[in-house]
């Protein structure tokens, strides 16, 4: 005796493996988008974030050149004061506020005059970034340095800043080295130092 099946008697899968519909296809491709996009910004975020880190070690490389190099001629120091309270003139980026050409008379002897000069205009290049070069072009110092240098009689303290351009808006510093030179003051970055030199006897 031989068994027949029917056709009708079979389950039918026809329906439930049908697969993906146009519905789930949109929904997988804008979680895809999603994620890429998150993933977009975060490299950005990093990208910024390292820019920052690297102009901050190099305007702290620059700033501990100059403290050095004062101290190595203390008996000349009132010749690297060129910066008022207000924070102009500085080194470094040439704009209205730059000091020009930079001269010492009345302190030390003309050696030690002719040497603070020649620090104060190897500072200023080292803050337009002279002290590397990719293709012919200065990117050794912070993006758009200046260097400041102003001197506080009533503590006989010398104060050295260094600003840059910052990528993201934060505080803006207390220091007025570069003030009003980036738009924002809370794209203004500054470090700096307060010091005496020190006095041989």
């Amino acid at each position: 005796m031989t068994a027949t099946v029917l056709m009708a008697d079979m389950p039918s899968f026809r329906n439930s493996s049908a697969g993906f519909t146009l519905i789930e296809i949109l929904v997988t491709l804008v979680i895809i988008a999603v994620g890429l996009l998150g993933l977009g910004a975060f490299q950005a975020r990093t990208q910024q974030a390292e820019l920052e880190s690297y102009n901050r070690a190099q305007a702290l490389i620059i700033l501990d050149a100059m403290v050095n190099r004062i101290n190595a001629n203390r008996q000349t120091a009132p010749c690297y004061v060129i910066t008022t309270s207000a924070g102009t003139p500085y080194l470094g980026y040439a704009d209205a506020g730059h000091v020009g050409s930079v001269s010492c008379t009345g302190f030390g002897n003309a050696s030690t005059q002719e040497w603070a000069v020649d620090d104060l205009n190897q500072w200023d290049q080292m803050l337009k970034g002279a002290s590397e070069a990719v293709a012919g072009t200065a990117t050794g110092g912070a993006f758009g340095a200046r260097g400041c240098i102003s001197f506080d009689a009533a503590t006989s303290t010398y104060t050295l800043a260094v600003a840059w351009q910052g990528m993201t808006e934060t505080v803006a510093p207390a220091v007025a080295c570069g003030n009003g030179a980036y738009g924002l003051e809370t794209l203004r970055r500054v470090i700096w130092t307060t010091f005496k030199p020190a006095t041989l006897l």
